[in-house]
């Protein structure tokens, strides 16, 4: 989650840039990254990426590349829409006192933006945690992973998967509790 959010707030502000290149690259890898399928995207890093570059990418790793591209894409085009947010007036204002470009967004833009975008963070925080579930395919040992091999040894699935619902909804609602704080 912290990585995925230093990829997307790094995307949103390449987003904003005053540089079409790098407003560009920040829409395209944005879009490719939303646009592919987590399941898609984790197979393509964990199975195909090794045939290309020769060498096994363990697991662990292939997943955490996988959830910071795809979740940090997500994040950085509410980054994006955050600074957007803000009244174009402010930064109009910001240039007025003489700032720079890069000052009037560090100093004016972000704060605000930053503001409007913690209950988008927080749900992003939740998605996170719920697709990492999806990692299980590639052999990331995780809670969904878990609850599989407990009732493959004790046959008791209702019991189990009623702990690792009840575990999830605890996770989430503490953070469903915090954005609203």
């Amino acid at each position: 989650i912290i990585l995925a959010s230093i990829w997307g707030v790094i995307l949103g502000v390449m987003g904003v840039s005053q540089n079409s290149a790098v407003r560009g690259l920040s829409t395209a890898l944005i879009y490719i990254f939303r646009g592919l399928p987590l399941m898609v995207l984790a197979f393509f890093i964990y199975i195909g990426l090794p045939g290309v570059i020769g060498t096994k990418i363990p697991a662990f790793t292939a997943g955490l590349i996988t959830l910071i591209l795809n979740e940090g894409a997500y994040t950085g085009a509410f980054v994006r829409g955050g600074f957007e947010a803000v009244d174009k007036g402010q930064m109009e204002a910001a240039r007025s006192l003489g700032f720079t470009y890069n000052r009037s967004m560090r100093k004016v833009i972000m704060p605000q933006g930053l503001k409007i975008m913690v209950p988008s963070f927080i749900n992003q925080f939740i998605i996170t945690l719920k697709d990492t579930s999806i990692l299980s395919a590639i052999g990331i040992l995780e809670l969904t992973q878990t609850g599989t091999l407990i009732v493959s040894r004790n046959s008791q699935g209702f019991r189990v998967w009623a702990i690792v619902a009840v575990i999830y909804l605890v996770v989430i609602t503490l953070l469903t509790w915090l954005s609203n704080w």
